[in-house]
């Protein structure tokens, strides 16, 4: 098996909070993520990809094929977007990195099998900041 990986980078706001708290239990929790008026990441998002390799390519996927997949399915959607409110597949959900890489798994994993029968998603890598970020392999 052989892994490939794409990066591609959106910058999007976003707030951490909980309708159903009070303002004191979501600043105890989230901290300045809470902030009434949003804040904002420089997001990257690492998509890896494993397959066998096609023998008249030599590639598991074609690597242009998939920064086009990624940036239609996924960045264009977000990029200087208000996760909480402009994202229509993040309505009526917390805007944490977990269930944003979890609404990415659900859109992106169907659509890579498309690109090579012999390949699948591997594995989405969202980095919220140098230090903080989230993996998810799938169920």
């Amino acid at each position: 098996m052989i892994l490939v990986h794409r990066k591609e980078h959106f910058n999007a706001a976003h707030k951490l909070y909980n309708p159903n708290w009070s303002e004191e239990k979501n600043k105890e929790v989230f901290g300045p993520c809470a902030n009434a008026n949003w804040h904002g990441h420089n997001f990257e998002l690492i998509t890896s990809v494993k397959g066998q390799i096609d023998p008249e390519t030599g590639f598991v996927v074609d690597l242009k094929k998939l920064s086009d997949l990624i940036n239609t399915e996924i960045i264009d959607k977000v990029d200087h977007k208000n996760i909480n409110l402009d994202v229509p597949f993040m309505v009526g959900k917390m805007g944490s990195c977990e269930n944003l890489i979890f609404e990415f798994w659900k859109i992106l994993a169907p659509q890579i099998n498309k690109l090579n029968q012999k390949a699948s998603l591997h594995r989405l890598r969202l980095y919220e900041t140098p230090r903080n970020f989230v993996d998810y392999y799938g169920e």
